[in-house]
């Protein structure tokens, strides 16, 4: 699913002329055309889900209820004027955690008024229809909603376009997070920087539009700008600048907070003063009792529609090697404690011996192993039934038993094993293991599903310090496509 957004190639500047903001992207006729484009894409969508959902709703409802959801697919139109109310319809703005959750109170609205209407008509008996009628709208709308965003970057009308102001080394490094997260709507045109030089533009993956004179010329033809906080402070090459001089219509402002929680960030007026209220007591025992009821309640239903499919691969595992179909690996759980985790096996029952042969042999392969763990060429695996179970994950099945007897939860970071967790600081280790491990996470669901042991820290404490129940919910539906696809799989 991730997709593969090429950086802008950063032209070389004159001393006499600045690169003015690229035609296609300027505000005027082609902005516009572009942002009709996204809305009629993004709506078009959610009539096809909206359909969709109702024809779902029909072979699965009893035939008493045809007649009242054929009814209601005259009021399916109800979706696209809630949509836009919400603000989904724009490609920027909410971030995808939060475009999730206002489809869900989208959903549920649409549902509470047919539910009133068709409880006049048809009786309560109608409810469970409605509510799987609004469930499926939710879940389609989503992966819809997917499609069409994966559809309109590849066609390069995804994102707004956007400028970045501040020191030259802050708006690079916020132009790679953007282009290496399209979800997030932001297209980095630009940066205007306190050095407008040859060295400066040729360092970052956007070019160099100007300097602070050019602000208002150039940010007037943008749709967004970012100005990085430190610019808005006088500096010993930079005047510093005021927000007034921003001419675009949606200006925000940037700071570097690593390690902080920023998706459902609060902000508070201290008597003229700007303050923002962050908690890292996500994970309190309230919480933990919902995260742990859902577990239940997905989990159980899903253990049993898997047991034939997890027994037919048992059987398929000991045919292409004698042995244990299942093995349990030992991990670090909630808390530092040993946690073994259920797995049907994928590698040969000598699979140390023919690792610790391998990387002796092949320098190359010891690197890649003591950055990533993994192996692109693993001599450990077995033939065609143990790379199957590893690009489509279904070797671990069998945790969804560890999920039912509380070691684990649908959603947390990855356990790793103890040579794993003692390659990270002893302070993140410690911030890890204080929530409760996960069959699928963040990391393994984001488009640096490959990166290494960085990034998996990186992703890994977003996880822990934006918690949220629809966070869960959001690597749950994107794991679907993930598992599909294979992606980050080995």
């Amino acid at each position: 699913m991730p997709l593969a957004i090429s950086s802008v190639a950063s032209p070389k500047l004159s001393a006499t002329r600045v690169p003015s903001v690229p035609r296609s992207v300027r505000r005027g006729g082609a902005w516009s055309r572009r942002r009709i484009a996204v809305v009629t894409a993004l709506v078009t969508g959610d009539l096809l889900a909206a359909g969709l959902a109702v024809a779902l709703t029909m072979q699965i409802a009893p035939a008493a209820l045809h007649d009242a959801l054929e009814a209601g697919l005259a009021g399916i139109a109800l979706v696209v004027p809630l949509h836009a109310s919400f603000g989904i319809y724009g490609c920027w703005g909410p971030c995808p955690i939060d475009r999730l959750r206002l489809r869900a109170q989208a959903a549920l609205m649409l549902s509470v008024m047919a539910a009133l209407a068709f409880a006049a008509w048809q009786g309560p008996e109608s409810l469970a229809a409605i509510l799987l009628l609004g469930s499926a709208l939710f879940v389609i709308g989503h992966y819809m909603e997917g499609l069409v965003r994966y559809l309109l970057t590849r066609a390069g009308i995804w994102g707004a376009p956007t400028i970045l102001v501040g020191p030259p080394e802050l708006c690079n490094a916020m132009a790679r997070r953007l282009l290496r997260d399209p979800k997030l709507g932001l297209r980095p045109i630009g940066l205007i920087g306190d050095r407008p030089d040859v060295e400066s533009a040729e360092a970052g993956p956007v070019p160099m539009l100007g300097g602070s004179a050019d602000l208002a010329r150039l940010s007037e033809q943008a749709e967004v700008v970012i100005v990085a906080a430190a610019a808005l402070l006088p500096g010993e090459s930079w005047p510093g600048i005021t927000l007034s001089d921003v001419r675009a219509p949606h200006v925000v402002v940037a700071e570097n907070a690593d390690g902080l929680p920023n998706v459902g960030m609060h902000t508070r007026n201290l008597g003229g003063a700007l303050g923002l209220e962050v908690r890292f007591d996500l994970f309190q025992p309230g919480h933990l009792a919902i995260k742990r009821w859902i577990d239940l309640m997905v989990t159980v239903p899903l253990l049993l529609l898997a047991s034939p499919l997890i027994l037919m691969l048992a059987l398929a595992v000991k045919i292409a090697d004698p042995g244990h179909a299942f093995y349990r690996q030992r991990r670090v759980g909630r808390d530092g404690r040993e946690l073994n985790v259920l797995k049907l096996r994928t590698m040969y029952a000598d699979a140390e011996s023919r690792l610790q042969e391998h990387l002796d042999r092949n320098p190359q392969a010891r690197a890649e192993w003591e950055r990533f763990f993994k192996l692109k060429d693993d001599p450990r695996i077995l033939p065609v039934i143990g790379h199957f179970l590893r690009r489509s994950s279904l070797d671990e099945l069998p945790q969804l038993w560890n999920i039912v007897c509380g070691g684990m939860s649908l959603v947390g970071p990855r356990p790793f094993p103890d040579y794993h967790m003692a390659s990270f600081d002893p302070g993140f280790q410690s911030i890890r293991v204080s929530v409760p491990p996960g069959l699928t996470g963040l990391w393994q669901v984001s488009s640096r599903s490959g990166g290494d042991l960085e990034v998996q820290q990186e992703e890994d404490l977003f996880y822990i310090r934006n918690w949220s129940l629809w966070l869960d919910i959001y690597i749950l539906l994107e794991t679907f496509p993930a598992v599909l696809t294979s992606r980050g799989a080995r």
